[in-house]
Formats: structure tokens, sequence, C-alpha cells
């Protein structure tokens, strides 16, 4: 392996009733009521001790059906090309993604979620517990969004990221 080379391993599955990209909702506030489950490595299982006591979780996982990377990228949301850093777009130089869901349930080495907006057979990389004192911004800009603000229900995905 090369110095600078990082290699991950998934710890997990993220299973959800999105089979395909497009149609999908493109963000979990979009997705509400969508559940879905993480199977989580059993490996891994003692990795989950307390954590049913966060309502919300981060799910970090890997783009494994995105093309390649694009530095230039149309988002859902608009129809001018932006820089992809500016963008939650899939096509990035490391593919990485993540969402907020809502924690149901820890059964054993499954999470029952909901709010799911991954696709079905997503290789998860790590969960980690939401906390808004930590993760909440009280005075935020959102840039080229502002102008989409309220569209995000009605907007969902297609195959525009979807791997060659």
């Amino acid at each position: 392996m090369a110095k600078d080379e990082i290699v991950f391993h998934p710890i997990g599955t993220v299973h959800s009733p999105h089979q395909e990209l497009a149609g999908m909702p493109i963000q979990p506030a979009a997705a509400k009521g969508i559940k879905g489950r993480v199977v989580l490595d059993p490996d891994f299982q003692n990795g989950l001790k307390d954590l049913e006591a966060f309502s919300h979780v981060m799910l970090v996982y890997y783009f494994h059906q995105a093309k390649s990377p694009e530095l230039l990228v149309k988002p859902f949301l608009d129809d001018t090309k932006r820089g992809v850093f500016a963008t939650r777009a899939p096509r990035r130089p490391n593919g990485i993604g993540i969402s907020v869901v809502k924690l149901l349930a820890v059964e054993g080495n499954i999470l029952e979620v909901e709010n799911l907006d991954i696709l079905d057979g997503t290789p998860l990389l790590d969960i980690k517990p939401y906390v808004p004192e930590f993760d909440g911004q009280e005075e935020v800009r959102i840039g080229w969004l502002e102008k989409r603000r309220g569209k995000i229900n009605k907007k969902m995905s297609d195959d525009r990221f979807l791997r060659d």
C-alpha cells in the first residue's frame, strides 16, 4: 500500500426499499417514513452498545453505484453545474455519503432506521450518534441552495450519477 493510500473496509450493509437510484429520495428530509435496516458485520456488534439511547444516527457510507468523480456536477436541485464540494452529489473524489436517520431499534447487529435515502446494498463505513449540541449550527448560509428551499420533498433522484 502506498504511503498516502487510505483503505476502508465496510462494517456492514444498508438495506432499503430503494432498489434503483432513479426515483429515490435525494436526502433524508425527503425520505420521511421510509424504513430500512442496517446489518452490521457481527464482529462489530459490541460497538453498538449504548447506541439505542440515541434517537438519530449518522450513517457514513460508500457511493458504490456512482459514476467516476467529476469536479463540476449538475446537482438534483439545480440546472447549473456546480463545484462538487458545494453539493452533496455522489460523483466525488472519495465517494463518501452521510445521512442522518432516525434510529428505531437496535437488535443484536441490526439497526432499524427510518427516513432512509440510501440505495439498497450500500456498503456502510461507520455509524456515529447524532448530537444536536455537537452537530447543529445556529447561523448558517446555504449558498446556491437558498433559492431551492422547500423543494427537497418534490425532487427525486435520477440516473445522472449512476456508474458507467
